[in-house]
């Protein structure tokens, strides 16, 4: 059986207790080398089979699923965060029911949780935003033209962009094209959760220049919203004139 797991945004005691058990117990590990910690390897079998994928083609990933299938072995196909997010699991997905192989799907901490959190930030805070959109700038891999940058922007909801700090200029210039003001609160968030996490806090108008003189332009995550820096409402779950299931309001 091939077990797909989210290794969490970095720190290695972030993965779940469900991830760290099918680590231990893999006979076989192919795990997405250019953002999981190596130290999660550090759990697995002494004789356990590990593979890097970022070497590896579709085809090469799938040929050692199902060889490790035929030999009864267990498969543990490790990727960052969680993998429902930029994941590119489906397709490998799909190619395993072709193949008769089982698989199932163990959920992880994606980055943009281990971002608002070394952030001390609330992407849904009353009154000012109760929606939060995951996206990314359209770069090698295009975004349908509904879904545009711009597009995203016109909503001024709480934002997430993944896979574009390589190109802030351009985030910047289409963020700008939406609801989003040039004093619009920004973040940068470099490898959230690592050791050498680093947090820079900005303005969608000078998102660029804070790349620039910061040194971050990959691995990392742009948040834009007024979250970050609002005057919000205080929420009616706790408020004492508000009634609940498990509370009468006050009189």
């Amino acid at each position: 059986m091939v077990h797909f797991v989210g290794a969490g945004p970095g720190a290695p005691d972030l993965i779940t207790l469900r991830g760290a058990e099918l680590l231990k117990q893999a006979d076989v590990i192919i795990y997405a080398g250019s953002l999981v910690n190596p130290v999660l390897l550090e759990t697995a079998k002494q004789d356990c089979e590990i593979h890097n994928s970022a070497a590896m083609t579709l085809e090469e990933v799938l040929a050692v699923m199902e060889r490790a299938e035929a030999e009864g072995k267990t498969t543990v196909r490790l990727h960052t965060g969680d993998p429902c997010v930029y994941g590119a699991i489906r397709e490998q997905m799909d190619a395993l029911d072709e193949l008769g192989i089982p698989y199932d799907d163990v959920p992880g901490v994606s980055s943009f949780c281990g971002a608002a959190a070394a952030l001390r930030a609330e992407y849904t805070l009353p009154g000012v935003s109760q929606s939060v959109i995951i996206t990314r700038l359209a770069g090698r891999t295009p975004v349908p033209e509904a879904e545009s940058l711009t597009s995203m922007a016109s909503h001024g909801a709480s934002m997430a962009v993944f896979l574009s700090s390589g190109m802030l200029g351009r985030v910047q210039e289409e963020l700008l094209k939406g609801a989003y003001t040039a004093d619009t609160p920004a973040a940068l968030v470099y490898k959230a959760t690592w050791p050498e996490e680093k947090t820079v806090r900005c303005t969608v108008g000078t998102l660029a220049q804070a790349g620039e003189e910061h040194g971050i332009s990959k691995t990392a995550l742009v948040l834009v919203g007024n979250f970050l820096d609002s005057p919000y409402e205080k929420s009616k779950l706790y408020d004492p004139s508000f009634t609940t299931e498990f509370r009468e309001a006050s009189r």
